[in-house]
């Protein structure tokens, strides 16, 4: 028995070892075979690729190989059969340390219509990634991305059908044009964009813009409409209007500590930031909270109503004028300058708690209290006009209703800065104040509005 399992033992022996060592090799071979001949291709992702290639236009395109690494990328543009070079790269390997190589790359170019000789019509973006795998006797792994696209170099037609020959700073008018294939087009007015609205519910091309200029503008340095398409292509057209004179009123108001009294508590209830005694509570809330005001009056003004909601003339509260538009004016506390601003509407007094009224048709986007403004209503009347009613002591309608011209939606009272009883009125066109005299003259309404557009209709 002692013999027999000596045997036994010597000739099993060696057994384990063997497998060891076949093993360990086929391992080797696996890790050499995964690594070296891995076959993950390369990832090509397009980044808001454009359907249509105008004159010139960027592409970006992402690629990334996180095995063996990148080893190039060519990028063509194929049409009728012909291909032309847009981008080649070759990327360094890896080294055995395991440093270098490229895992991923942001490509970037530009298709120049021109310089290729490309015709309007289809084409393809053709593009391929390599790696340094050495699957494929070695060429390594391959990736081709396609991305069709319409080669488009032809700019929109504009033509201007009416355009403003005069207005003056803080007033407004229209521009009437045509253009056709664009997305986007309005009026460049000052740096100041201007939508275009369809001049009729049909497609005939036909659209306008009204337009303004700021109380403080001293010159005219550009007008113009503009037009781009789909494909990055851009017209636009210059049109010249004079500038009238501005004439600015100046106006001095006295601040007393009664006013301060009555009307700081109110602010700190909004504003509780303040900081400092009443008079410094009072020129932070006139420049401040001004400025966060006439923002956010502004903000109300960019997506108006694509229709004009309002007709004729708009109305005039009744009573006595006590501010008028673009008035420069002159703070003083004990005798002393302590401010200068200037204000943006018509203060118009009548009797306390008077009814105030839609000047015109419009839908309310906003019925709140607006810091300096108290309690006010802005409505939208449509294409960009806006009307603001202030430092009301009461408001009877709610947002988003829409009013008839000559329908009460509250009361004048003294809510924010307001010294007594009365209804300050502005008149804003796309966020800029312009003046409510212009809007509340019939005259003025037909020949700068209703006349050119009846002439553009047919």
């Amino acid at each position: 028995m002692t013999r027999f399992n000596s045997r036994r033992k010597k000739k099993g022996s060696p057994f384990p070892f063997y497998i060891i060592i076949v093993l360990l090799l086929a391992g080797a071979g696996a890790y050499v075979f995964l690594t070296f001949f891995e076959g993950e291709k390369p990832l090509i992702v397009g980044n808001d690729l454009p359907a249509y290639i105008g004159k010139k236009t960027n592409i970006t395109l992402t690629i990334s190989d996180t095995k063996s690494g990148l080893r190039s990328m060519k990028i063509v543009i194929v049409q009728n059969g012909k291909e032309k070079d847009l981008f080649t790269k070759d990327f360094p390997r890896k080294q055995k340390d395991g440093s270098g190589g490229t895992t991923g790359d942001e490509i970037r170019f530009s298709i120049d219509t021109n310089s290729l000789k490309l015709k309007e019509g289809e084409a393809v973006i053709h593009a391929i990634a390599t790696d340094y795998s050495l699957r494929g006797l070695m060429k390594g792994n391959v990736t081709e991305w396609s991305h069709n696209v319409m080669i488009d170099t032809k700019p929109p037609k504009v033509s201007i059908i009416h355009s403003e020959r005069y207005i003056k700073p803080g007033g407004a008018g229209i521009v009437i044009y045509s253009v056709d294939d664009a997305v986007k087009h309005g009026i460049m007015l000052n740096n100041k964009y201007h939508p275009g609205f369809p001049l009729t519910d049909g497609s005939d091309s036909k659209y306008i813009a009204y337009i303004a200029l700021p109380y403080s503008a001293e010159k005219i340095s550009q007008a113009y409409i503009f037009a781009n398409d789909i494909s990055g292509n851009k017209t636009s057209k210059s049109f010249a209007p004079s500038l009238s004179n501005p004439r600015h009123t100046t106006d001095k108001l006295y601040v007393g500590d009664g006013f301060l009294s009555k009307k700081i508590p109110e602010f700190e209830k909004h504003y509780p930031e303040m900081e400092g005694d009443m008079l410094q509570k009072y020129l932070y809330s006139n420049r401040t909270i001004r400025k966060s005001n006439n923002q956010k009056i502004y903000e109300q003004c960019l997506n108006p109503e694509q229709k004009q909601l309002w007709d004729g003339r708009f109305l005039r509260m009744a009573g006595s004028r006590k501010g008028d538009f673009a008035d420069h004016r002159t703070y003083y506390y004990k005798g002393e300058v302590i401010d200068k601003q200037v204000h943006l509407g018509m203060d118009i007094a009548s009797t306390r708690h008077a009814e105030v009224k839609a000047a015109g048709t419009g839908k309310v986007v906003f019925s709140e209290y607006l810091g300096i403004y108290g309690n006010s209503v802005i409505l939208d009347h449509g294409l960009g006009v806006f009307s603001l009613y202030s430092h009301l002591s009461q408001i009877n309608i709610s947002l988003d209703d829409i009013l008839n011209k000559g329908d009460v939606l509250g009361n004048s009272g003294t809510s924010g800065m307001a010294g007594g009883d009365h209804l300050h009125f502005s008149m804003l066109v796309n966020g800029i104040f312009v003046d409510p005299k212009e809007w509340w003259d019939q005259r003025w309404i037909d020949v700068t509005i209703d006349g050119p557009l009846a002439d553009a209709k047919f």
